[in-house]
C-alpha cells in the first residue's frame, strides 16, 4: 500500500483534531506558536494525517493539511465497516476496533472518530486504552487500519482472485 497522489482524488475533507498552543521562554518573554494536528480523508477509503507549526493557526492547520496530503494511504473498507477485529498500537496507545452491522453507527470517541468519518467508515466500534495523548492516538488508529486483510480475497493466509473462489468455494470440505 504506496502513498497515493491527492490529485488522483475526487474531493478531500479534512478535519482538525487538535490544536496546541506552545510557548517557548526566551530573555524578553515567552514566544508563542501553534501545533495542529489534521487527519484528510475522501470518504471512501483513503486517509492521511499531518501536523503542522506556525506562529498562527490558520497557517498551522494550513501546513498540516498539506503534510496530511502527502501522506495519503488506502484503507480496507467493506460496506462502510471494517473486513475484521483489529488492534493498533503505537507506544503507549492501543486502539480496539470492532466491525459493525449496517445501523450501528459510529461509536468511537476524540481522534478516533474524526479519523472514521474522513476515511468512510460508518458502522464501526472503537475504544482507546492507555494513552490520551492525541498524536499517539492518531498513530495507533491508523496502524491499525493498514494492518487490515481484504477477506473478500484472503482464503487460509493466501490471497486468490474472485473467479479462483468461485471455481472452489470448499476445496477441504
Amino acid at each position: 500500500m504506496g502513498i497515493i497522489d491527492p490529485d488522483s482524488l475526487s474531493v478531500l475533507k479534512d478535519k482538525v483534531i487538535f490544536i496546541n498552543r506552545v510557548a517557548k521562554v526566551v530573555k524578553g518573554g515567552r514566544r508563542f506558536s501553534f501545533s495542529a494536528l489534521v487527519v484528510v480523508g475522501d470518504e471512501s477509503g483513503h486517509v492521511g494525517f499531518g501536523k503542522g507549526k506556525a506562529k498562527e493557526v490558520p497557517e498551522a492547520i494550513r501546513k498540516a493539511v498539506e503534510q496530511a496530503k502527502r501522506s495519503l494511504v488506502k484503507v480496507n473498507v467493506i460496506d462502510g465497516t471494517i473486513p475484521h477485529q483489529i488492534d493498533g498500537i503505537y507506544g503507549a496507545g492501543k486502539i480496539v476496533m470492532l466491525p459493525a452491522r449496517a445501523g450501528t453507527g459510529l461509536i468511537a470517541g476524540g481522534p478516533v472518530r474524526a479519523i472514521m468519518e474522513v476515511v468512510g467508515i460508518r458502522n464501526i466500534v472503537a475504544k482507546s486504552l492507555g494513552s490520551r495523548n492525541p498524536f499517539n492516538t492518531v498513530r495507533a488508529t491508523l496502524d491499525g487500519l493498514m494492518k487490515l486483510k481484504d477477506t473478500r480475497t484472503s482464503v487460509g493466509g493466501t490471497v486468490k482472485t474472485e473467479d479462483e473462489q468461485q471455481e472452489s468455494p470448499h476445496e477441504n470440505a
